[in-house]
């Protein structure tokens, strides 16, 4: 029987990187806050050092504990020894609710869940895309594959949960009104999130922080970069940090565009650390959902540039002047105005009072917890 005081929470996710990595540590500090017990179930092959540590932070707190198999990003052979492991675990640890973040963790919670279901036990199926499957083409082939998927799975779901409005609309379009319940529940930062951070007296003029991979736009910061220096007359500089597929190639690009060697690349560092390398935070990504980085960085007082993608205008609003277009041309040109005077382009961004107001881990966990006890009756 469930307490109305003490759930068992699993959450499963494919890579502990990122967005949807942030998202699940915050949940799981406010739900372990709240005495619920909570486990994770992620892969074992992706993160590095920061990831490794961030991690074992989350050890001791984790009464279902941690689990870490191997998980392709990729649809492979290897999917049905991980499937099979990741079932095991989950029957060994018997949720009350079952929470899949982005697209294979929402399968293995929702259709394991519903294998439990079968066998008798009483456990909610939930889901947040994060972005996810919804990236794909609908004239696609493939994206007709994982929509239809996707469409099919509803019936194993209790609960979709949506971080943005744009990521709700983009669902709808691409695989159609939701047959179960949903909600929007936005992102939240927690009060230190809202502490300023100095720049160093060294600091680079601009600083790109994610995943080192297309979707991010990492290519398009450094082309924009060049241009923007071009456009203002002298070398701006930048600093790129983060890890993935891609880095050796765009240390390749970086080469060729900038000759003078003017982007330093970094490994991964915690966001509020990465803030003080540099003056002005661009975020050039070609598609988002609601990413951490543009509320962490607004929060910490940096100030922003980011791409009109996904639920960015959400946070900045629909007009701000931060927006841009994610491509090197139209960036390159706010960015030659943004160092032109920093302190007056700070100023056309949202105040930490607004950010404070819409976005807060608290509102999120409880507004969460909510529906968590909604569905299991």
């Amino acid at each position: 029987m469930v307490s109305k005081q003490t759930l068992r929470i699993v959450h499963c996710f494919r890579a502990p990187v990122g967005g949807i990595f942030r998202h699940v540590r915050d949940l799981i500090e406010a739900q372990v806050k709240a005495g619920h017990q909570v486990g994770i179930i992620c892969d074992a092959s992706t993160g590095g050092a920061l990831e490794e540590a961030l991690l074992a932070d989350l050890r001791g707190k984790l009464a279902l504990g941690l689990e870490r198999i191997a998980m392709q990003r990729q649809i492979g052979p290897g999917d049905a020894m991980a499937a099979l492991r990741t079932y095991k675990i989950i029957k060994k640890l018997q949720p009350d609710i079952l929470h899949g973040h982005g697209a294979k963790g929402g399968i293995y919670a929702r259709l394991f869940g519903s294998v439990l279901r079968v066998f008798g036990s009483r456990v909610a199926r939930f889901y947040s895309p994060h972005g996810g499957s919804l990236h794909f083409d609908p004239a696609k082939l493939q994206g007709r594959i994982i929509f239809r998927v996707e469409r099919t799975m509803e019936r194993m779901t209790d609960r979709i949960i949506f971080v943005s409005a744009f990521e709700q609309g983009i669902y709808v379009r691409k695989v159609g009104e939701p047959r179960c319940a949903s909600e929007l529940i936005y992102n939240g930062l927690a009060d230190g999130d809202f502490e300023p951070v100095a720049t160093d007296d060294d600091s680079a003029d601009f600083l790109f922080i994610g995943e080192m991979r297309a979707l991010k736009g990492p290519d398009i910061f450094i082309n924009a970069l060049a241009r923007a220096s071009a456009a203002c007359g002298r070398q701006l500089t930048g600093v790129m940090v983060g890890d993935g597929k891609d880095r050796a190639r765009l240390i390749e690009q970086s080469a060729k565009v900038q000759t003078d060697r003017s982007i330093r690349f970094l490994m991964p560092m915690k966001a509020r650390q990465a803030f003080r390398l540099a003056k002005v935070v661009v975020i050039p990504s070609r598609a988002e959902a609601l990413p951490y980085v543009v509320l962490e960085a607004l929060a910490a007082g940096q100030p922003v540039i980011a791409s009109r993608v996904g639920g960015i205008p959400e946070i900045l609003g629909d007009s701000s002047p931060a927006l841009v277009e994610p491509e090197a041309g139209d960036l390159a040109a706010k960015m030659a105005i943004a160092i032109d005077d920093v302190a007056a382009y700070r100023q056309t961004l949202p105040s930490v009072e607004e950010l404070k107001h819409k976005f807060s881990i608290e509102t999120m966990a409880a507004r969460l917890e909510a529906e968590y006890f909604a569905a299991l009756g």
